[in-house]
């Protein structure tokens, strides 16, 4: 009979947080979801209250919270532009003072604990793909460094957690991921344009749109984790995880506006400040150590993710700034 654990999820109520939960209340194991809510929802988990394996806990990882737990995924920041920039201070304390926090309990519950880090640590790249052993080009007083330098910070403390205290750790560098349940006001390009070519609105292209991304599905992202918790403990990371598919965010907006049927138009406006002009993971590590690589291709996952946002309705989700 498999172990049941005991698994805490830190951002467990958000667009990742909540499939993760999702599939370990499938795995019989007791799972702990805390959220502050700050750009989640409670609709992502509610119809997983009421199995006996699931509780929810509304708490800020800011502040210190004691928990027995056997794993920890800290998945607890705000990841798009609009919301981490709307309280750039919050999103620090959140990812170093919050890390420190959830490293302690633990170091405390010599429990295994996983870091969601993100491919903003590369900032915009000078090299192409980006390996894990690229350390980056980020402007640390820039607009998005709240979120980079907080990220990569989280990173300097899991590996000192490791090293000064044997922690065992699994940190993954998320790449751009889309889905239902994704923020419909949260700013990334995804959502932006599914959101805008839906009402027949002009959609938004920053700069020329030559600039590229890599766009993964979150069912993909998801067995991403799970397979590098589950991994040997000689594979704490950094690992990237994303889909290695280039695409320019002009091709993404023609794509979006074909799947709907819209009419929208594309409108130019100008690139915000450090904004990466291009971004590709090289994903052989995750090949190698995880036997991972993503499945489902873009446009099938644009096709499920625009009929999720079908059935949404739109006032049950607030823009982070009234005038974004």
């Amino acid at each position: 009979m498999p172990l049941v654990k005991r698994i805490l999820v830190a951002g467990g109520a958000g667009f990742l947080g909540s499939h993760l939960c999702e599939r370990l209340v499938e795995q019989k194991h007791d799972v702990i979801c805390l959220d502050n809510f700050f750009t989640s929802q409670k609709s992502n988990v509610v119809h997983l209250l009421d199995n006996p394996n699931f509780e929810l806990i509304r708490h800020d990882i800011v502040s210190p919270i004691l928990l027995e737990v056997d794993e920890i995924y800290n998945l607890a920041c705000p990841a798009a532009p609009g919301h981490y920039q709307y309280n750039p201070i919050k999103t620090m304390k959140i990812s170093i003072q919050g890390s420190i926090n959830l490293l302690g309990m633990a170091k405390r519950c010599n429990a295994k604990i996983f870091q969601a880090s993100t491919s903003e640590v590369y900032g915009d790249p000078e090299v192409h793909p980006q390996p894990e052993s690229y350390r980056g080009c980020v402007n640390p007083i820039g607009i998005r460094a709240c979120y980079d330098e907080g990220k990569r910070a989280a990173e300097t403390l899991f590996f000192d957690y490791h090293r000064m205290h044997k922690t065992n750790i699994r940190v993954c560098r998320i790449f751009n991921t889309y889905g239902p349940r994704m923020h419909p006001f949260d700013g990334r390009v995804v959502s932006n344009f599914i959101r805008q070519a839906l009402g027949g609105e002009d959609i938004t292209i920053f700069g020329d749109g030559s600039q590229t991304r890599s766009f993964c599905y979150r069912d993909d992202l998801v067995e991403g984790f799970l397979r590098l918790m589950n991994a040997p403990d000689d594979i704490v990371g950094p690992i990237n995880l994303g889909n290695p598919g280039e695409y320019s965010i002009l091709e993404l907006a023609e794509l979006i506006i074909e799947i709907v049927g819209s009419k929208s138009k594309l409108v130019h406006r100008e690139l915000p400040p450090d904004d990466p002009t291009r971004r590709q993971p090289d994903i052989t590590l995750a090949r190698k150590h995880l036997d991972w690589e993503p499945k489902v291709p873009l446009r099938e996952g644009l096709e499920k993710t625009i009929e999720w946002f079908r059935t949404i309705e739109m006032e049950h989700y607030r823009p982070p700034t009234p005038n974004f």
